[in-house]
Order: structure tokens, then sequence, then C-alpha cells
């Protein structure tokens, strides 16, 4: 795994890596003059700086080699970092003498909306920057070879597509060499596993710009494992007793003013549609122009429609817990730039649920929502995961617009969360500020092959939103009182979770997942029959497999299913028809195995039935 190293502010390794940082700066204006800057920040495994490069000017991965070799001389030099702070007019005046348009905005953005009275400045020998810090003494004091610059790419600043367009240059940085050629190494390996590739390569999904961006189309294999995962919530959710529902992808304005939702998440929302109403004659309800249009929104999230169900009917505390679940899509206009193969995207469908429950049952519905996570993560063979607590932040000056300010309810429903996970004895880490408006979050966090922190599900406490859509129960005592609601999706989103999985398992799915679970290789013409018969066979059992009747030899037709990771070859020939027997060929497992027919269905059967990620036999 790559060796990725977390960072704070008082960690030696960001000092070095942010030093690094303004010593790649320094090299690349000096060897281009007019470079303009834009942002850069260390990483979890290294830095990267953003630039405007004069016209004329394209840098490409073959011009690194030139700026480490600069960058090298710089340490050697041994020039010391030098803070200054500034007041905020000063600071101002002091951009404006540097001629950075970029740094003189993201200032102007402190000092006008972040409040900052002042600003500070880095001098590292004739490079300047306005930076917080912090830094190493000196240049003398960073690794000579503990860095490599490795790729260049395009960034809009701020993210933002409509900005202009940067070169970013990413580099590598450890405090020695030998981490640097591990984590080298390892990066290659996520490389062949990236999702996006694998994607291409196992025909899982496409994004095709004529459809939109950031909106995958499923291809027969992936809409396998989509409905192989919605199946397996499916039977999970219904022994935790959960209830499904579906929802509609369209929704009014008024339900997302009512949730609290739209003016925190407009933002990532797609723009409304605006709808003249028809009235009951069918006629138009007003000439064009005229009237009110209806705002509809494309859901961005399926809470809102789930409270409206719950309070479609009355409800008694007999009636509760009430667990609604639903693989409902939703749409979010993520920004371009932020657009990544299945990690990133606009369209998704959610393993949601929302549980309605008392303050009695709250604790103990938590920990069955964790128990239900663990119990797919040890199916999916998954260990290298934390929870990540996310709490609200009172002493936030933007506390009002950032959460429902209940305090008394923030310390309640604070102190639940942590004791289910403290009960059930999960490693968690808390995060303060990072809480949802409505309650605190918990994130599920996994290292991916990467090894980058990914978060693959998300838990909430709600206390907020039922109040807001006045959601009541009849309590024992004949008075009405509102819920608490946990929102849950423990599968995430279909395009991250598989994204996840193929990144996890390198596109070798275990079989009960696998979109083609067995071909069939007849040695030649004549055992074609038979090989059908082995495929008609299993297919009586649900089991998806194919024969394979190319004209290929035998060893490229092998070969072609080692590549599509197919999880069972059945060899046949001559003496296989004759003893109703297979030769078996599992993927990544050298033996071959001679097993009846019979034996081997039942043997299938199971391990599909059981959903093993391990292939045993």
């Amino acid at each position: 795994m790559p060796v990725i190293e977390k960072t704070s502010k008082d960690d030696n390794l960001y000092r070095v890596r942010h030093s690094l940082a303004h010593v790649m700066a320094q090299a690349v204006t000096k060897q281009y003059p007019g470079t303009l800057l834009g942002f850069g920040p260390p990483v979890d495994d290294g830095f990267y700086y953003d630039f405007l490069f004069p016209d004329g000017v394209t840098l490409t991965d073959a011009d690194l080699p030139r700026i480490e070799k600069a960058m090298r001389k710089i340490i050697s030099a041994d020039q010391p970092f030098v803070r200054e702070d500034l007041s905020a007019a000063d600071a101002l005046a002091r951009i404006e003498q540097m001629r950075e348009p970029h740094k003189l905005e993201y200032a102007k953005e402190l000092i006008e909306k972040g409040g900052h009275e002042s600003l500070s400045f880095y001098t590292n020998g004739p490079f300047l920057d306005m930076c917080e810090g912090p830094h190493m003494e000196s240049t003398k004091q960073l690794p000579k070879n503990g860095f490599k610059l490795h790729s260049v790419a395009g960034a809009y600043w701020r993210g933002d597509e409509n900005n202009v367009m940067l070169t970013r240059i990413y580099a590598y940085a450890f405090e020695d060499k030998e981490r640097v050629k591990a984590h080298r190494a390892a990066v290659q390996e996520a490389k062949r596993r990236d999702h996006r590739k694998l994607g291409r390569e196992l025909n899982i999904y496409v994004i095709d710009d004529e459809v939109g961006k950031g909106l995958p189309l499923w291809l027969p294999n992936g809409a396998i494992i989509r409905r192989e995962l919605e199946k397996l919530a499916y039977e999970t959710e219904f022994r935790y007793g959960y209830l499904p529902v579906a929802t509609p992808h369209i929704t009014k304005e008024s339900l997302y003013w009512t949730s609290g939702h739209l003016p925190l998440y407009e933002q990532v929302m797609y723009p409304p549609l605006r709808i003249h109403e028809e009235s009951a004659e069918g006629g138009a309800a007003a000439e064009e122009g005229a009237g009110v249009a209806e705002k509809y929104y494309l859901k961005p999230m399926n809470c809102p429609h789930h409270h409206v169900l719950y309070r479609a009917e009355p409800r008694s505390y007999r009636d509760l817990p009430l667990r609604l679940a639903e693989y409902g899509t939703v749409y979010r206009f993520e920004r371009s730039g932020q657009l990544q193969g299945l990690t990133r995207v606009r369209g998704m469908g959610m393993n949601d649920a929302h549980l309605y429950v008392t303050r009695e049952q709250l604790l103990d519905e938590l920990k069955a929502v964790m128990e239900m996570h663990r119990e797919y993560y040890e199916l999916f063979g998954f260990d290298d995961y934390y929870m990540r607590l996310s709490l609200w932040d009172p002493e936030d000056p933007k506390r009002a617009s950032k959460y429902i300010d209940q305090p008394d309810d923030w310390d309640f429903s604070q102190k639940v969360v942590q004791q289910a996970l403290e009960e059930l004895d999960l490693w968690y880490t808390v995060e303060a500020g990072e809480a949802a408006f409505y309650g605190p979050k918990i994130d599920v966090q996994f290292r991916t092959v990467t090894g980058r922190d990914f978060t693959v599900s998300t838990n909430q406490l709600d206390f907020a939103q039922p109040a807001r859509f006045g959601l009541t129960y009849t309590d024992s005592d004949g008075e009405d009182k509102t819920p608490y609601c946990i929102h849950r999706a423990p599968l995430g989103t279909h395009e991250r979770f598989i994204a996840f999985l193929i990144e996890h398992y390198g596109g070798a799915f275990p079989t009960w997942l696998a979109p083609t679970q067995v071909v069939i290789v007849p040695i030649s013409d004549d055992q074609t029959a038979y090989a059908e018969k082995v495929r008609d066979l299993l297919r009586a059992e649900l089991i998806r497999a194919d024969v394979d009747t190319t004209d290929a030899s035998m060893g490229k037709k092998v070969r072609t299913h080692v590549t599509r990771k197919v999880p069972v070859l059945l060899v046949v020939g001559g003496r296989e028809a004759e003893s109703n027997t297979v030769t078996v060929r599992r993927y990544g497992i050298e033996e071959q195995k001679s097993m009846e027919l019979d034996a081997m269905v039942g043997m299938l059967c199971a391990e599909i039935r059981e959903r093993r990620h391990v292939r045993e036999w």
C-alpha cells in the first residue's frame, strides 16, 4: 500500500512538504519569468503548486527533472524561511506590488469575508509568498532526495470551471528517499487498479458527454453489480426490519424550504424547472408569462420525501421504530472540475434509509445500524476502516448559518452517538465543525489502495427535520411527541461503492458479485453440446454462465477470460464429456481440479448463496 501520512500543521512532515512547495515555486518562477502563483498546499502524500504560465509556455512531465535539479540547489543554499505579518491594508499593498492577481483575490476574500485583520508572508531567498505557514527554519533542513515531482495537470482556479485553467505540478514528499521509492511503487499498483481504467477494460460503465458530465451509464456488467448490491441490501434490510418505499425524482421547491436544505444546498442542486400547472379543465392555467410558475428540483437527497411518507398516516409509539428504506436516485450538480470517474458524479443511486425512533430507542437503533455496517464490511472482506464522528462547533462564528441552533439537542445527540460507538468498541476519530446542519454525523472512512482516506458510507442523527415537518407519534400517555430520525447509507451510493469495490478487488470480484461467474471452454467443437449442457445446468441455478464458442486457440481463450477476471473457468474435453465431469480453473489459483459436474454445481451454488469473498475450492 502507498505510504500515505496525513499530517497536521504541528507535524514536522507538514512543514517539510509546505516548505518544499515554496522551494518548487521559487525554482519554477526563476526558470519561467512572468509566471503567476495560485495555491501550493501540502497534501497527504506530498504537495502541489498551481501556476499560470506566460503565453507560449507549456509545461510537460519532461520538464520536471530540470525543476527538481533547481530545487536541490535552493535546498543547498540554506535559505532561511522568514515570516512577516502585515496589517490588512499593508498586505493588500504588498500583493499589488507582487503583481499576483490570484493571491490578491484570495487576500481580499480573507479580509472582507473572513474577518482577517492581518495576513502573513514568508520569504526564502528571493521568493516571497502570502502564506500562513508553518515552514522549516531553513531550506537546508529539507531532504534533498525526499521528494519527487511526478506529474503535471490542469486545474481550474479555485476548482471552478468558469475560472482560468492553471498548471498544477504534483510532488511526492516524505522524510527520506526509501519512503518516496516505496510510495512510487505502490502508486503504480494503484494505477493498475484505478476504477476508471478497469471500468473501461471490464465494460462496467461509460460516461458520455452527449448524456452529460458526471452521469454514468451502466453497461450490462455494471448493471449486474448494481443489481447484486441492491439484492444484498434488500435481504439485509428485511432481516433488520426495514420497509421498502419509493419516491419520485423531482419535487416542488417548497419541500426543500421545509427541510431547510434549499438555502444550504442550492449551489449543488440542478437549476429548477419552472412549470405552469394545467387547470382541472385541461387548459393552461395562464397565458405565457402570466401567473406564477411552480419550481421543481431534481432531488439531491431522499430524506424530505421519507418524512412526507412518515406523516402520510397517524403514528403511535407502537409503530416505532419505523425504518423506511429506498435505493433512490439523487442528483447533485457538482462542479465540472471536481468530477472524477464514479467517485464524484452528478447522478447517483443511494442505499438510503431513515429510521424514526423514540428517545428511548435511539441508542439501540444506532448500535443496530453500526452492526449492519460491520456485517457488510465483513462480508466484503474489508478491515482497514474507522468511524469519523463529526460534531457541531458552538464557537464557530458562522454557526447560525451552518447548524440548527439548539444546544441542548446537540449535546444529547452527540453524547448518544458517541455512547453507541464506544459500546460497540468501534475505533473512531472526532471532527469538530463537520456535522450536518441538523445533527451529528458518522462517516465510515476506508483506506484505499492509493492509501488515501475514502468516505464509503455515512450516518446522521437528526433532531431537527422531524419537527420542521410536523412529524409526531402518540406516546403511551396519549401525548403527541416528535420522533428522532437516523439517516443511514451503509453501502453509500452505487457509484462510489462500486468504484471502491473495483479498486479493492482489482476488478477480480468474488463469484457472487462478478458479472460473468462461469465460462465453459470446450477443447474442440465436439464438446460444444456438453459445454452447453453444463451452461444450462448452471443457468437453471441462476448462475451467470457462458460458453466460449470462438475460433481462438485453447490458450488464447483461457488468457482472454483470465484478463476479464472471470472467477471460474470450466474446461471440458472428450474425457470430461464421457465422465460427466469438468476441469475447474479458479481465477488467481494455479491448481486445476477435476470434479464431478453435480458436485461442482453444488459447491458453486453454496459459494454464491453465502456470498463468500474467498475462493475456497
